[in-house]
């Protein structure tokens, strides 16, 4: 428990009679001041400039206590502090002429720190500087160097840029840190969070607001109460366990041969992703799709009788839709007479660029366009017979246009994808189909994790690059679940295609083998299909995802458990090592993880290996290839394609272990 006492004039939180932080008249409890910053988007990544006009302290002149809550009188304004069992929350008041908050909490030299959202290249932050801002993951400059490389042969897939280099579709101003405790600020501006300094970390935001603390006395107790705050998504559909969604893409005789194929080599099917069932483009960055959000007849010649189908199978459709209409398609010349679209000063539609084409977006501020939008998805997706769809963006929303609620667009932009992840939980649940559809988003904010019913990790390059590739899915998983996200999975083969980056069948594999310990099996063409090797490109590939779906089948009722507690505790799927293990090593560990309680997986994320480094914490473990038993430490196992390394503890519940020994036979 924590609790704030008063002794000789002094403010101290006390947390297992030990000080967290202590204040006095006197003291400066954080700094004001005033600023503006210019922003210039470019498809979706961010270039900012900030000016600051003013800066000064904020000094404390009286405390009062009564209960566990002091009223702190300041130079300028006042405070609340207040305690309500292991959580602490912390208000200003009568600062509205400020937009700029500085604050600086005391840190442990031999702290680390996680989270401020999805983090695809670090995973403990500790001596990084996190700017706290949705954007689009992949900067078009970042990319078209690597192509560069690529295609003249100088790319090192090691190597990482800078952290601060990098943006994030999911930004959250949250953090956990190893002292188990988390922070969360109610701020919806732009942040920036320093964990350089080895006394403090300091804090900066873009508007004046307070923030919550959590304390547990381990972490599975910390992130209970973070998530109790930020909500937790609901369990999935069964049917979600029951192998791979294949992604596929052309067409409905296309959709059922591969499904077919498939099925005839052993695949177990949960369900078929087509992202193009309302449209296909061709532009220079690959196939795209024409962002109408109905169904394309001639694309998709049958398709409600090929749903009827496949489902009669139990296998599942899925399609697609996002937050923007394509100006020359029939919802948009709707939208745009009904004045449903954001608008820029001119009080025009404010057409954005995505890759080579223009889009308007719909304004969720306006709730005639909200319903609109819902309505859409109603009846065009849900009533049509889709059980899920990638509900994709949420990053795009210009500083500079203009909203129908009135609100300033800076503060409403990270709040953009939370808003989407809204309207698609609504369209589900007032249609009764909350726990039989999946919807799956990529941009998150605070209350993403209360409204999206899963994440995926985005836009992955279809390599082993570590900064945005197979590897970089590891500690962006990580850094979800220590944001109090819990449930994520990515594209198998990864997305990014361009020239001589593209997929190769190894890839494809190695990725397949590290998606079977996630909570869904789910596959990507890619933007380049006709580039990438895909689950059919050799009778090789095709045995190889028959028998991961056959594995990920057999742990159904492990992951459906974990999947369960999550929704419960908000302890998240896909967790760090040291959620349960408390030695150094597992603190800093980012290309391995825990599923659930009992698993521990160690990803082959290099290519042209058949061996794997492994490290065990302190524990007895068991191989799930071999049935070889470890003890912690450092190992090198076999890891042959086919043959991912995973282990499981000895010491699970009689239960548990009887899952393994029938997922042991599928090895």
């Amino acid at each position: 428990m924590i609790e704030l006492t008063m002794s000789e004039g002094e403010l101290r939180l006390m947390r297992n009679s030990s000080y967290v932080f202590t204040l006095r008249p006197g003291e400066s409890i954080a700094e004001i001041g005033y600023g503006e910053n210019s922003y210039k988007m470019d498809r979706g990544s961010f270039t900012i400039n900030e000016k600051i006009y003013c800066r000064k302290p904020l000094f404390v002149k009286n405390i009062l206590l009564s209960d566990n809550r002091a009223e702190i009188s300041l130079t300028e304004g006042s405070a609340v502090i207040s305690v309500e069992g292991n959580n602490l929350n912390a208000d200003f008041y009568g600062l509205s002429a400020y937009n700029r908050l500085w604050i600086s909490l005391p840190a442990d030299e031999k702290e680390h720190v996680y989270g401020t959202g999805e983090t695809f290249t670090e995973f403990d932050l500790r001596g990084h500087k996190a700017n706290v801002w949705v954007a689009e993951h992949q900067n078009a400059k970042m990319l078209s160097k690597k192509i560069t490389k690529v295609t003249l042969g100088f790319r090192n897939s090691k190597r990482k840029n800078k952290f601060e280099t990098y943006e994030t579709y999911y930004a959250q101003p949250t953090f956990l840190s190893s002292k188990k405790y988390w922070f969360h600020s109610l701020s919806t501006s732009r942040c920036e969070f320093d964990f350089t300094d080895k006394k403090y970390h300091r804090l900066k935001f873009d508007c004046v607001e307070g923030f919550r603390m959590g304390f547990g006395d381990s972490f599975e107790e910390a992130e209970e109460s973070l998530t109790a705050l930020l909500g937790r998504q609901p369990e999935l559909p069964d049917w979600i366990y029951d192998g791979v969604i294949l992604g596929i893409q052309g067409g409905t005789e296309i959709m059922m041969n591969k499904v077919n194929t498939c099925l005839e080599h052993g695949t177990k099917v949960a369900g078929v992703w087509i992202q193009d069932w309302e449209g296909r483009r061709v532009t220079a960055f690959g196939k795209q799709l024409q962002w109408n959000w109905e169904w394309d007849k001639e694309l998709y010649p049958g398709l409600p009788e090929a749903i009827k189908e496949l489902n009669a199978k139990n296998i599942k459709v899925l399609g697609y839709c996002n937050t923007f209409l394509a100006i020359e398609k029939p919802m948009y010349k709707e939208a745009a007479e009904k004045g449903y679209c954001v608008k820029d000063k001119e009080g025009k539609d404010y057409l954005v660029t995505i890759t080579t084409f223009p889009a308007a977006i719909v304004d969720l501020t306006n709730p005639e366009a909200w319903n609109w939008l819902k309505k859409k998805i109603k009846e065009n997706m849900i009533d049509f017979g889709l059980s899920g769809w990638m509900a994709d963006f949420g990053e795009y929303l210009p500083t500079d246009c203009v909203l129908y609620s009135g609100e300033d667009p800076e503060l409403a932009h990270n709040t953009w994808p939370a808003r989407w992840a809204k309207l698609n939980r609504e369209a589900v649940e007032e249609s009764g189909k909350l726990g039989e559809i999946m919807f799956f988003t990529r941009a998150g904010f605070t209350e993403t994790p209360k409204y999206s019913t899963m994440m995926w990790n985005g836009d992955n390059h279809v390599d082993f690059s570590m900064d945005n590739g197979l590897p970089s899915v590891v500690p962006a998983s990580l850094s979800l679940t220590c944001s109090g996200y819990g449930l994520s999975h990515s594209d198998i083969g990864g997305y990014t295609t361009f020239g001589k980056m593209c997929r190769n069948e190894e890839l494809y594999m190695r990725w397949c083998e590290m998606n079977v310990f996630s909570p869904v099996m789910r596959s990507h063409e890619g933007n380049n299909p006709d580039l990438n090797a895909q689950f059919d490109a050799s009778t090789e590939t095709l045995e190889h995802q028959a028998k991961m779906s056959r594995i990920h089948c057999a742990l159904k009722p492990y992951i459906k458990d974990a999947v369960r507690k999550n929704a419960e505790k908000g302890t998240g799927v896909i967790r760090p090592l040291f959620f349960h293990y408390d030695d150094e090593a597992s603190k800093v560990l980012a290309y391995e993880y825990l599923l659930g309680r009992d698993i521990l997986v160690a990803p082959v994320l290099r290519p042209n290996i058949n061996k794997k480094n492994v490290y065990l914490p302190d524990d007895e473990w068991i191989e799930f290839s071999t049935g070889k038993e470890y003890k912690g430490g450092k190992h090198t196992v076999s890891a042959p394609i086919g043959t991912p390394a995973a282990f499981y503890r000895k010491n699970a519940s009689p239960e548990v272990l009887e899952i393994f020994e029938n997922v042991k036979k599928e090895f």
